[in-house]
């Protein structure tokens, strides 16, 4: 029997987004070497707001766009106490931007609103309504931060990080973070957790990255819980606890964080820290593996071509291990399986592969 074997994770960290994207390798144990837990896989990188977005909940997770893989950037949305009430952001929510800006400066000038500020800063780095313009962002981005926003402190943190708007200012930036940490923004512990673990902008200290990626994890980010749960995995920074890990994946991958739902899968098909549930730990892969996670298509391919954990599918399997294959992610084992099909299923498995990729 085929069984899914983890390997030691390394965390690749992208400053802006209320997530990392963790980058796994999973390829066959006799492959590779786990490296050590405590060093971060890259420096990490701070990027300004760059792209209109769809706003999100008061308190909900930034989702990814999808890591790693690693990896991608999320804006920080500002949210008001009471979104129902707030005639800006509900402008800012059915993108009358236009309007939002209007009524968001109004509001700015004649009552000093934190919010509307963090508002203004949000539409003038993203280019919403008015001409991208980050020194105006940073601008309005401290107004409202020296009145006690932590959206915008957070905000014009990830700008000091950048440079966008103004000079490079890695003091200023963690003071930020620290400050929207402290004010329970879990996007800031997160990103200040990363500072904390890189080694760079600060004093590498694993037990505070921790302690901030708890946090995050606690509050329901989604890419806190699956580094923690990393964390716990390898014992970095707090005693190593599978069932933790195990407990923050689960939750991550409810969240549909892509990467945790490969491990949480892989931990259900081989029982480790939870109880075995195989057609769990397959429609997990599957999921994973149509969201272009190359591993989960490896996997399920294994699972496919092996019939262990779901019905054998060869043409089904094969066709995900030459999508992965073409994301990096070969497999000697599934090349012979691809060779020892008769000219017919192997053109089938091709031709599924290559209506998936869209290059049919």
């Amino acid at each position: 029997m085929t069984i899914l074997r983890p390997t030691s994770i390394l965390l690749s960290f992208l400053m802006l987004t209320a997530g990392a994207t963790a980058q796994i390798s999973l390829a066959p144990p006799e492959a590779e070497k786990p490296p050590p837990a405590s060093k971060p896989a890259a420096k990490p990188t701070a990027k300004p707001a760059a792209a209109a977005k769809k706003p999100t909940a008061p308190g909900a997770p930034v989702k990814p766009a999808a890591p790693a893989a690693p990896a991608a950037t999320v804006n920080p949305a500002p949210v008001p106490d009471d979104p129902n009430v707030d005639l800006v952001f509900g402008a800012y929510q059915r993108g009358l931007y236009k309007t939002a800006f209007e009524l968001a400066t109004k509001r700015a000038q004649d009552n000093g609103d934190p919010k509307a500020m963090t508002m203004l800063g949000e539409l003038y780095a993203n280019a919403l309504g008015v001409r991208r313009d980050y020194a105006k962002a940073a601008d309005w981005y401290k107004r409202a931060a020296d009145r006690g926003d932590r959206e915008a402190m957070f905000a014009l943190a990830m700008l000091r990080l950048s440079g966008r708007g103004s000079s490079v200012n890695r003091e200023e930036a963690v003071k930020l973070l620290a400050s929207s940490a402290k004010l329970g923004n879990p996007k800031a512990a997160y990103n200040l957790a990363l500072l904390y673990l890189d080694g760079q902008t600060l004093p590498q200290d694993l037990k505070r990255a921790a302690e901030l990626l708890r946090l995050a994890a606690d509050a329901g980010n989604p890419e806190a819980q699956y580094a923690l749960a990393t964390f716990y995995k390898e014992g970095t920074g707090v005693d190593k606890d599978i069932e933790k890990a195990v407990r923050l994946l689960q939750a991550a991958s409810l969240a549909d964080n892509v990467d945790a739902e490969v491990e949480y899968a892989i931990a259900l098909y081989n029982g480790t820290g939870t109880p075995k549930n195989q057609p769990a730990a397959v429609a997990l892969l599957r999921k994973a593996a149509k969201q272009n996670s190359p591993i989960a298509q490896n996997r399920l391919a294994r699972v496919l071509v092996g019939g262990q954990g779901a019905p054998m599918d060869k043409i089904e399997g094969l066709k995900w291990h030459i999508v992965a294959k073409t994301a990096g992610k070969g497999d000697l084992m599934l090349d012979e399986a691809l060779a020892g099909l008769s000219p017919e299923d192997r053109a089938k498995a091709e031709a599924a592969a290559r209506q998936w990729l869209g290059t049919k």
